[in-house]
């Protein structure tokens, strides 16, 4: 075999043999530490087993699993012999998770022990499943026990099964705004887009990349792929803790990560003096995204990190990342999620499909790279809905531009509140809200209003011991909004339901409010 068509981690592994591939190091003291060497092996032994099960070019290959080494090499596995590694968000119910199972096509799963039972309640709706093979414990009834399996399969190196126009990955979108869709992308991506990025963010070889978040989540995986194409060694926290995430980044002296903004907020509200037990001078590239960061919320960041250390990007599982705001600018331009990507080009449309171009003037957002989707499984006609003539794309979000080409993200055309005919976007005034010291959380959406069409609500979370009442929001809300933007109604919740990426969960937030309504927005 050519250096091309040698897998990649084969090539690692031949050139970095002892480095530190993966580690996960649990808050118990258990530690488990694999070298690029015995990354590659562990990876070709799984590879040989699905393939000794059946697993051909082209099919699907279902994983469950929170992060660990087992979830990465099933990554690596799976493209050596050309097999599409599907994600399995593991927090679904079980009716969420057949639906995605079955209508993946998917002929084999890969699952932890943690979620036998899940598998084993979801298999009389996923006939298509061969075998499901059980992973660090105990199979349920009916299902293989990887554990003994794979230490019996051949580690030597594959001859690679890839053929052409097989997909490089499948995830499901979350499912913000109804049922979940397969986001297929073929191939590996476009290598010299991929360089340029590499070089506008900085990252070196020399890097230690820390997972925040799940790795079903195209933004931590996607982020990860990257720091093991370049060879760094990458922590694996296999359940997210914010004491314990500082803990790693201190033992390890992580230098990049990727971040919803869920856990950096538990992170940043630690008290003062668990904070000050931990070094995280060597952070050198955070990347901020799978959900808007707040201003106050990047303030917050940067109080605790490296000033320079913070970029934000704006992107999608299906688009990729469309724009990156740079460290310089996070305090001069808030707000904004940066300039046009390396390698993308933007362009925003009005409702009558004519391109805007007026500064400051709001139109969807559509996107043209080589990064960008496929299609949508067994949902073309959806892709179709979302292009425009000219190979320009979209996820419907609403954006316009400032002078100097940064864009401003308003919200998800799906989730604009229209009150007497006038479009409020919620993302604004949650930004607004979160600056008030005693609110930890905040959602913000529409529900019925027999005068105005929608009225502008709010979700509350507050802090412990806070004495908030709404009028006091509101009051708050007035000073910092315009009338028409503040909340008619607030109600105060010990949690916003978000998925497992931090997206919040708007769909389920609106839908009692608006049972027995005939609406857009459920």
């Amino acid at each position: 075999m050519t250096e091309q068509q040698r897998d990649l981690l084969s090539q690692l592994a031949e050139v970095l043999g002892d480095k530190t591939a993966v580690i996960e190091d649990l808050p118990d003291g258990r530690k488990r530490m694999w070298s690029f060497a015995e990354f590659e092996a562990q990876a070709n032994r799984l590879a040989s087993l699905l393939v000794e099960h059946g697993a051909q070019p082209r099919d699907k290959v279902i994983w469950c699993g929170q992060n660990s080494p087992w979830v990465v090499a099933i990554i690596h596995a799976a493209r050596k012999i050309g097999v599409v590694a599907v994600p399995l968000n593991y927090r679904l119910t079980e009716e969420e998770a057949a639906y995605v199972v079955d209508n993946s096509d998917a002929v084999l799963a890969f699952v932890d022990a943690e979620f036998a039972g899940l598998f084993q309640g979801i298999r009389p709706h996923t006939p298509q499943l061969r075998e499901v093979l059980i992973y660090d414990g105990t199979p349920a009834e009916g299902q293989l026990a990887a554990d003994e399996l794979i230490p019996s399969m051949d580690a030597s190196e594959l001859a690679l099964r890839i053929e052409p126009g097989t997909a490089g990955t499948m995830i499901y979108t979350s499912g913000t705004t109804g049922k979940p869709k397969g986001a297929v992308r073929t191939g590996i991506g476009d290598p010299e887009q991929i360089a340029r990025m590499i070089e506008f963010y900085g990252y070196r070889p020399d890097d230690v990349y820390l997972t925040t978040g799940p790795l079903y989540h195209s933004g931590p995986s996607g982020f990860m792929a990257i720091a093991q194409m370049l060879g760094n060694t990458v922590v694996l926290q296999k359940k997210f803790d914010a004491e314990d995430w500082l803990r790693l980044v201190d033992t390890y002296k992580v230098t990049s990560s990727f971040a919803a903004p869920a856990p950096v907020r538990m992170i940043c509200n630690l008290p003062a003096d668990v904070l000050a037990k931990y070094d995280t001078s060597s952070m050198r590239v955070m990347i901020a995204n799978a959900a808007p960061w707040s201003y106050a919320l990047k303030l917050m960041y940067l109080e605790h990190f490296p000033e320079d250390s913070l970029f934000e990007v704006y992107g999608s599982t299906e688009l990729g990342v469309n724009t990156i705001l740079r460290p310089e600018h996070q305090r001069a331009k808030p707000g904004s999620c940066g300039q046009a990507a390396p390698g993308v080009e933007i362009c925003l449309f009005d409702d009558d499909g004519k391109p805007v171009t007026d500064v400051g003037k709001e139109g969807e957002l559509y996107v043209r790279s080589a990064s960008v989707f496929t299609t949508y499984h067994k949902a073309q006609d959806k892709y179709e809905a979302d292009r425009r003539e000219g190979g320009w794309q979209t996820v419907g979000d609403i954006a316009y531009v400032d002078a100097e080409g940064f864009y401003y993200i308003c919200d998800r055309k799906k989730d604009m509140i229209i009150s007497g005919g006038v479009n409020i976007y919620p993302a604004e005034i949650e930004s607004a809200l979160e600056t008030h010291p005693d609110i930890v959380d905040v959602a913000v959406f529409g529900i019925p209003n027999e005068e105005w069409g929608e009225q502008v609500h709010a979700h509350v979370v507050t802090r412990s011991g806070a004495t908030l009442d709404a009028e006091a929001v509101r009051h708050f809300a007035r000073e910092h909004l315009a009338g028409y933007k503040v909340p008619r109604s607030v109600e105060f919740v010990t949690e916003i339901p978000r998925t497992g990426t931090g997206k919040i969960l708007k769909r389920d937030l609106r839908k009692p409010y608006w049972e027995g309504h005939t609406s857009r927005v459920v």
